[in-house]
């Protein structure tokens, strides 16, 4: 487990998150102590991998299985031009190294399936899936339930996007099970119905968004602050500037 004593160094770089009564220096130990695992160093996992090491978080683990294109680079902002061709895992490590020294990274290059699932998650606190495909959303949330980790998902469109928080291993305030993945989406579309972004398009901008909302959750379930997004579904439309919350139930 990391040291959670705050050096002279972290306590004035995180000075403003201690002078938050919310989060303090205990928050900001329970930051250097947590380990999350980010599915994907993709649109949604840069600006989640950049928030959670420039927040102190102590331990990221990356999954990604791909290399660094020239066509990622318009939203996937943890990367760059020096980097393409290089494994994502490596590219996005290197980019925290250089936000945050004090975060430790540990890559696995590899892709999530429902096989290698429940023992990679059952190492880390939090999950933060930001994966492009339902075979990975399902895969990732069934072995969070297994492994009783909350989860941080979230999809984009086009232009809109939408993140919630799963906890389906706990009850809620009216005593019954909070909702799972597959409450929310009980199978996956059919082939071909949800258009990739490489044959729809989507706008770079967007990503950070979601990501960034992504990284609020996770830093809230790290703190024990605020209200998680727990069986509420938040919907961003980038055309309108709008939020919208569906509550949503288990089945």
């Amino acid at each position: 487990m990391t040291n959670a004593a705050l050096t002279d160094e972290e306590l004035e770089r995180y000075a403003r998150h201690i002078v938050l009564p919310e989060i303090g220096g205990p928050g900001q130990q329970k930051l250097k102590r947590a380990r999350v695992l980010v599915v994907g160093a993709g649109g949604l996992g840069a600006p989640v991998l950049e928030y959670l090491a420039a927040a102190g978080v102590g331990t990221l683990g990356i999954v990604d299985d791909d290399t660094v294109s020239l066509s990622n680079l318009q939203r996937q902002v943890i990367h760059g031009g020096d980097t393409i061709g290089m494994a994502k895992t490596d590219s996005a490590a290197a980019a925290i190294m250089r936000i945050n020294p004090n975060v430790t990274v540990e890559s696995h290059r590899l892709r999530l399936t429902a096989q290698n699932a429940p023992a990679l998650v059952a190492r880390y606190d939090i999950v933060v899936d930001g994966s492009d495909n339902f075979d990975t959303r399902y895969a990732v949330a069934d072995a969070c339930v297994s492994e009783k980790k909350p989860l941080v998902t979230a999809a984009v469109g086009r232009f809109d996007g939408s993140v919630t928080v799963l906890k389906p291993f706990e009850t809620g305030a009216d005593g019954k099970r909070n909702p799972s993945y597959r409450d929310l989406f009980p199978e996956a579309p059919p082939e071909g119905l949800v258009p990739s972004c490489a044959v729809a398009g989507i706008v770079g901008a967007l990503t950070g968004v979601i990501g960034t909302l992504q990284a609020m959750e996770a830093i809230k379930l790290i703190t024990g602050i605020g209200e998680p997004l727990i069986g509420r579904l938040l919907l961003y439309d980038g055309l309108t500037a709008r939020f919208d919350t569906i509550r949503y139930k288990a089945v």
